[in-house]
């Protein structure tokens, strides 16, 4: 009995020992598997690429090509990381640079290139590359005030931008012949990248939570403890210096008060337009874009400039494509064209002396917007360097493909000094619909869409005004409704009313005067643009702290438009 007894307690005595290995092997297992760090390592592949380029940590998916002076950069990578105006234009293989200050014209496989329209010499040529445009270090160092730090072993890239802020630090372990773990992902289970040596530099991309995102200077990064590092100095990229325009040096405290001088066949006598107070542009529409080589035609006038300018008014050239789609695509498509157009347009400012140029692409494909907004960045800087205020004429924003959705108003918006938004043909010439030319609340929005949509800023728009109405004509033929139009100016509009011996009412819902009588059976219905709308249109570019206002245009005012209009300097 006492035999069997002692049989049984020595089976629990192995199974209790079996049961402690047991729990003991799954705590060290425990232990090891969540409790202490991994010790497996890694090597990043970086997808196969010799010479990886990395910007604020990420890698980008193509490399760079060459080392050292002869560095080239996909241009893929600057236009997604430093400027996404940088161009490579197939058609002429050409890499084009457009900064405020600077338009560069690099060709492929050349070092020769132009600047400002002058020839220039560069260390390196450009290449294509699978399809794909490099671009030499040197420029993208001038003109972007990039930086970059290139590995010699891995053959790494860290790009670092103008304007960069780079929290740097080091690695610190517990003790001095320690190293730090630099691991793949922010937890001690992961991998490890490297063994990093005291004082190893990084640089900081990002914290999250216990862990810092950074990057040693051979190009791995990683996550590292924030104890086991040391904090140093944060080095800025510095901003490359810009020269102010004459637009911020001499417009930033003035409201523009412009006005078109329409000029269709001949050019007004100046004798007969009479004084046009608190007016201090005016822009006749001179110069037009006639066909695909990008030729400018010309009606300007020497003495109609000199008037202007003998009564403080700066002069605008208006430069249209004349409002021909196909002309425009044709013109705009090269930078030869593009040129061509510019130097036509510099010699012209410079024969005629004129302030500005103003510019009002109507009717362009949809296709056409990049080439627009191309035009205008290459035309800016050699404009400005002549002391040239660069302004341009934009609709109301709508999904007409012609006439709204070619304005890329926000690229545009960073690189004129001032946009003018015509806010007028809410309902035109041959709209189904009666109504008026520019409500109030239409107007408005129109400015408050580009403002909140584009952030255009405030101080760069001006409110366009309209100095015509249209009067509506609508008639009932066997049961159907017709409707048709014709504009007419302020004065006509006047000896209209008194013909009829009608006065307007103000309509709540557009802000104007409206007016509706009969006429030969027909009904004939206007919605004003006197005296009160424009003083309303005024108030709304005050109220918006717009830049000023632009009306359309001065034949069609009377005497009273400007003393309504010049308010806007109050």
């Amino acid at each position: 009995m006492a035999r069997r007894r002692y049989r049984r307690q020595k089976r629990r005595s192995r199974g209790a020992f079996y049961l402690g290995l047991m729990l003991l092997a799954i705590g060290v297992w425990w232990v090891v598997t969540t409790v202490l760090p991994s010790e497996t390592y890694t090597v990043p592949d970086w997808k196969g690429l010799d010479k990886p380029i990395f910007v604020q940590g990420e890698l980008k998916s193509e490399p760079a090509r060459g080392a050292g002076e002869a560095l080239l950069l996909p241009i893929t990578v600057i236009q997604e990381s430093v400027d996404e105006n940088i161009r490579y234009e197939q058609e002429t293989e050409s890499v084009i640079i457009t900064t405020p200050e600077s338009v560069l014209r690099l060709k492929i496989g050349n070092t020769k290139g132009e600047l400002n329209g002058k020839e220039t010499t560069i260390p390196h040529a450009p290449e294509l590359i699978d399809g794909i445009a490099y671009v030499p270090i040197k420029p993208l160092k001038q003109y972007y005030g990039v930086v970059v730090h290139e590995n010699s072993v891995t053959g790494a890239i860290i790009l670092m931008r103008a304007g960069d802020s780079i929290q740097l630090a080091e690695a610190a372990p517990a003790k001095p012949e320690d190293t730090v773990d630099l691991r793949e992902n922010p937890e001690k289970k992961s991998s490890i990248i490297l063994d990093m040596p005291v004082g190893e530099r990084l640089r900081v991309w990002r914290e999250e939570e216990d862990w810092l995102y950074v990057q040693a200077d051979n190009g791995y990064a990683g996550y590292v403890l924030k104890q086991r590092t040391k904090l140093g100095e944060v080095k800025e990229i510095p901003l490359l210096g810009q020269t102010p325009s004459r637009a911020e040096l001499e417009w930033k405290d003035k409201s523009v008060n412009l006005v078109w001088e329409a000029v269709y066949s001949k050019n007004p006598s100046t004798e007969q337009i009479g004084k046009l107070p608190g007016v201090n542009v005016v822009s006749p529409t001179w110069f037009h874009i006639v066909d695909e080589e990008g030729n400018v035609e010309s009606k300007a006038s020497t003495q109609y400039v000199s008037w202007a300018h003998h009564r403080n008014m700066e002069v605008w050239g208006l430069m249209d494509n004349s409002f021909d789609p196909e002309i425009t695509t044709a013109a705009l498509s090269t930078f030869d064209r593009r040129s061509h157009i510019i130097k036509q347009m510099l010699t012209y400012a410079k024969q005629y002396k004129l302030d500005g140029i103003n510019l009002d692409f109507e009717n362009v494909h949809t296709k056409d917007k990049d080439h627009v907004v191309q035009f205008v960045r290459e035309l800016k800087p050699l404009a400005k360097a002549r002391g040239l205020i660069v302004s341009i004429d934009v609709t109301p924003k709508s999904n007409s493909e012609m006439w709204s959705l070619f304005l890329d108003r926000k690229r545009l918006g960073e690189t004129v000094d001032y946009m003018m938004v015509m806010a007028y043909d809410e309902h035109w010439a041959s709209s189904p619909k009666a109504g008026s030319v520019s409500s109030l609340p239409w107007a408005e929005q129109s400015v408050r869409r580009i403002l909140d949509e584009d952030a255009v800023p405030s101080s760069k728009l001006v409110l366009g005004i309209p100095l015509y109405t249209r009067v509506w004509t609508e008639t009932s033929e066997a049961g159907e409704s017709k409707v048709s139009s014709k504009a007419i100016g302020m004065e006509k509009l006047q000896n209209l009313l008194e013909e009829q011996k009608v006065k307007g009412k103000l309509d709540a819902s557009t802000g104007q005067n409206y007016v509706q009588f009969t006429e030969d059976e027909s009904v004939i219905k206007i919605w004003m643009e006197d005296a009160i709308s424009l003083q309303s249109r005024v108030n709304m570019a005050k109220k918006l702290e717009l830049g000023g206002i632009a009306s359309w245009n001065r034949s069609l005012a009377i005497p009273e438009t400007w003393e309504v209009l010049k308010t806007i300097h109050d």
